[in-house]
């Protein structure tokens, strides 16, 4: 029965709500365009805050695009985090990124290519990060997204998930390291050792909490560094290519997961720096900015504090 809630869920995020938004197409098909030239000129006449590009989204269709926001962000399995009276009294600064903070130990762009598994991404991504600052730099390794779809089976592989169950399975089981066990970009068996036949050494995640809301979202970061958030993507999305991201126009595709690193602001508008698993030559390098608020991204964060 919890794998028929979960996969109803799942389902219910990548078909999207009914409502119809603004400059969207309520009778879309798969095989549609997700972002046709008059769309990308409507966006950049539209607004000055981002601009959209065919470069990288190319002829891509509708149900390519929904491959890669797969996501879904129920049920919530950890507890949202209590501060206390900390953000009262505490002031973020302006301006904050984990890549000059901690500069080696915010991991490379990684590829998810056209596979659901951004749940792992975000959440792998997160956690290494986290482990390489929580160790001061001993501990400096990539962990494997491809050990979750093989062996996280509360998830659905390629077919989407749940960022909440990632870390739950990163806390009770942990993951090992990417060259352990390299990615695919498709569901196999689980395995009990190495690529090459080594043993496997697992990392885990302890005392995981959920955040909500700007504050708690840059507290989270500053303490401990990235953290995974599920975020509502749009047809626009897709051709992101710098600027700061405002949901312009176009359907909404479904869930997507990713690691938000840090935040700041332009012309008074505060943004999310966040990392991709589209690889480089999406957004800006494989990062983009997101203005807060935006497509719910500063209301389902996930992190957990690394086992060192």
């Amino acid at each position: 029965m919890k794998y028929l809630v979960i996969a109803s869920l799942i389902a219910l995020a990548i078909s999207g709500p009914t409502v119809t938004f603004k400059n969207a197409s309520p009778a879309l098909k798969d095989s549609d365009l997700v972002a046709p030239q008059e769309m990308i000129d409507l966006i950049n006449q539209s607004q000055d805050s981002w601009t959209a590009s065919a470069d990288w989204v190319g002829q891509m269709t509708i149900g390519d695009a929904k491959s890669y926001a797969s996501a879904s962000g129920e049920p919530r399995s950890f507890p949202e985090k209590d501060w206390g009276a900390l953000l009262d009294s505490v002031t973020p600064p302006s301006s904050f990124d984990s890549r000059q903070q901690w500069p080696n130990c915010i991991h490379p762009i990684l590829n998810q290519e056209q596979c659901g598994s951004c749940w792992a991404f975000g959440a792998t991504e997160a956690l290494s990060d986290r482990l390489c600052i929580a160790s001061k730099g001993s501990i400096n390794v990539v962990l494997s997204p491809q050990y979750l779809l093989e062996c996280d089976k509360e998830n659905f592989a390629c077919n989407g998930g749940i960022a909440d169950l990632a870390w739950l399975w990163m806390k009770d089981h942990g993951v090992p390291t990417y060259s352990c066990v390299p990615y695919l970009g498709q569901d196999s068996t689980c395995p009990t050792a190495c690529s090459n036949g080594s043993q496997l050494q697992v990392y885990k995640a302890s005392s995981v909490n959920t955040y909500s809301g700007p504050s708690s979202m840059q507290a989270a970061i500053l303490a401990g560094g990235p953290i995974e958030v599920t975020f509502q993507v749009y047809q626009d999305f897709m051709t992101y290519s710098g600027g700061i991201y405002k949901h312009t126009t176009g359907n909404f595709l479904g869930n997507h997961c990713v690691k938000v690193v840090g935040w700041g602001t332009q012309n008074g508008t505060n943004y999310w720096v966040v990392a991709n698993s589209w690889g480089t030559s999406w957004g800006i390098q494989g990062f983009f900015n997101i203005a807060f608020g935006q497509c719910g991204i500063d209301s389902q964060a996930v992190a957990g504090t690394p086992l060192v």
